[in-house]
């Protein structure tokens, strides 16, 4: 803990940085829980939950190359803002929901408002080695990830609390507000040379766009550890899209404690996460590569096989339980694996190559949602629940594969091409 005080007592770019994230997902998470308990409550179908997060993953894999070039070319700080300025009009644009209650407007709205996503987030992640050094990069890392989960926990919450005792209305005007405050907060980023790509020639900026991004595909491939982490983000999706979709359903459905049950469902798998990313920070230091590969895969058995243990409790605080051990093996990934990136990118690829992961791991929820929630009509929850436990977690089975055949080589070890 004192490692992240020190960090935002003395690093002013990422004090700032981390304000505006802390503002902003709280926000989402408003809008989540006001969406999805909207549309369970004048529909009742898992169906439409999963039409509203496949607009999502749509719009994810359509804006991700545009938005990666377009984070290598051009000043990744004014993309941030615009991002945030357009989200906060789409955010406010939800009212309409509430007058003209129609699932096309929610897909249409949702998919508007993931489109814009990807030039911040993925921005985020690309200016972070920029504005912490090497030795504060964990550190850095942790804390925006961690943060981001205990956003998820205190966002869903109080977004399921908001959404019972205020209405829906006020969620979705808060979430406008948390991305006029997020802009604010990017705008005081400063940095001497810019937010542009290092060593980026001006003339080439946005010059040859589709050209750009398949030099990115290159550079992936030609790092073995950020193609197999690329692959196995990819894996662990062909689960976790569909635990996007029960998570509200076991909420609504299956333990029958509607708004407020999906957010404390959400709500300890954020906990999960935060205790994962929390030992992930005290241990990496620690590891020695081959040493983190290992546990790579350990954690990732682990989360299939909570994951599914959770999906056949009939116990509600035993259910939170397996479902918080499950995503603490995930924090522990996320934030090892994440750390592993941010050190290894080279900095004119970042964006490229982080809206790529964001790009392949939609694409795969994409696919995992709608078979979830078009399941979910006709076939038991819990079932559903207890098949993507075992397939996210046999994604370990590969990894173990990976390492036992020597492809993964250390950063900086592995011979280019």
């Amino acid at each position: 803990m004192s490692g992240f005080v020190q960090l935002l007592r003395e690093n002013r770019n990422y004090r700032n940085l981390w304000s505006g994230q802390v503002v902003s997902e709280v926000g989402d998470h408003f809008n989540n829980i006001a969406v999805f308990s909207l549309v369970l409550e004048t529909t009742g179908s898992g169906l439409i939950v999963s039409g509203v997060l496949l607009a999502r993953g749509v719009a994810m894999m359509i804006a991700g190359p545009l938005a990666g070039v377009a984070l290598d070319r051009m000043d990744r700080r004014k993309l941030m803002i615009a991002s945030d300025a357009i989200r906060a009009v789409i955010a406010v644009g939800f009212g309409l929901c509430l007058l003209y209650p129609k699932p096309w407007l929610l897909y249409v709205l949702s998919a508007m408002l993931m489109f814009c996503s990807p030039f911040f987030t993925s921005g985020r992640a690309a200016i972070l080695p920029r504005i912490a050094s090497r030795e504060q990069l964990h550190t850095a890392n942790t804390l925006t990830q961690t943060t981001q989960w205990t956003n998820l926990a205190i966002g869903m919450v109080l977004g399921g609390t908001s959404v019972h005792s205020l209405g829906y209305e006020a969620a979705f005007a808060l979430n406008a507000l948390s991305f006029v405050v997020s802009a604010f907060c990017i705008s005081r980023l400063r940095l001497e040379g810019g937010f542009r790509p290092a060593g980026l020639p001006r003339e080439r900026m946005m010059a040859r766009p589709f050209h750009e991004y398949r030099e990115g595909l290159r550079y992936m491939r030609s790092v073995p550890l950020v193609f197999g982490l690329a692959l196995l983000g990819v894996g662990w999706a062909t689960g976790g899209g569909a635990a996007q979709v029960l998570f509200s359903l076991f909420g609504e459905k299956v333990f029958h404690k509607g708004a407020a049950g999906i957010g404390i469902i959400w709500g300890c798998a954020a906990i999960g996460l935060i205790v994962g990313g929390a030992t992930a920070h005290r241990l990496m230091p620690r590891l020695s590569f081959r040493a983190y590969l290992w546990l790579v895969a350990a954690c990732y058995l682990l989360h299939g096989v909570a994951y599914a243990i959770f999906s056949q409790m009939e116990n509600f605080g035993w259910a939170l339980f397996f479902i918080a051990l499950s995503r603490a093996a995930v924090g522990m990934t996320s934030t090892m694996n994440m750390t592993q990136l941010l050190r290894t990118i080279d900095d004119a690829y970042r964006g490229r190559v982080f809206s790529t992961f964001e790009s392949m791991n939609w694409g795969m929820m994409m696919i995992s949602m709608t078979l979830a929630g078009f399941a979910s009509d006709y076939y038991s929850i819990r079932t559903i629940g207890l098949l993507s436990g075992i397939v996210s977690g046999s994604v370990s089975i590969f990894w173990v594969w990976a390492v036992l055949a020597g492809k993964l080589v250390e950063p900086g070890t592995e011979s280019r091409t």
